[in-house]
């Protein structure tokens, strides 16, 4: 979280940080411009997700794949307007991705095209170059279906 909050420190956007209160963890990084600290993963978990227009993952441990597959979960139901899920590292999320094929796609738990949900890049500019097609397929206007969506989350 510290390098995003970074890059965004340094550069022409705000840095927002969502920090979560925990008995012997971290402390909020330097780099906020807007911090806040919440007492629940599940308040931090639904404002990741609420507000954002892509969702970019990094490869980390359990609260990564936690927050992975909440988002997942919110766009694959309908109740969080569809938004690119971007995977970055291939050599880190393939096998996960294969094992959904095998397991969760094969055996009828998910759809086929719930698997379209997800992209793997490896580059900085593929998660632009993917955000970028996004949204300059489907338009960056929220649909009246998603608005609604949005307010009843």
């Amino acid at each position: 979280m510290e390098a995003a909050n970074k890059g965004a420190y340094f550069g022409k956007s705000p840095s927002v940080g969502l920090n979560i209160q925990l008995p012997m963890e971290q402390q909020a990084n330097p780099y906020q411009d807007i911090s806040q600290t919440f007492q629940h993963f599940f308040a931090r978990k639904f404002m990741f997700v609420k507000f954002a227009t892509a969702y970019v993952v990094m490869p980390g441990g359990f609260g990564t794949l936690d927050e992975m597959f909440e988002a997942l979960t919110l766009v694959q139901t309908g109740k969080l307007r569809h938004m690119p899920v971007i995977l970055v590292g291939s050599a880190f999320w393939t096998g996960l991705l294969d094992w959904f094929q095998a397991h969760l796609v094969a055996e009828g738990m998910i759809k086929a095209e719930d698997m379209n949900l997800i992209s793997i890049v490896d580059t900085p500019q593929a998660v632009l170059d993917q955000v970028f097609l996004h949204y300059e397929t489907r338009g960056a206007e929220v649909a009246p279906p998603d608005n609604e969506q949005m307010l009843t989350l």
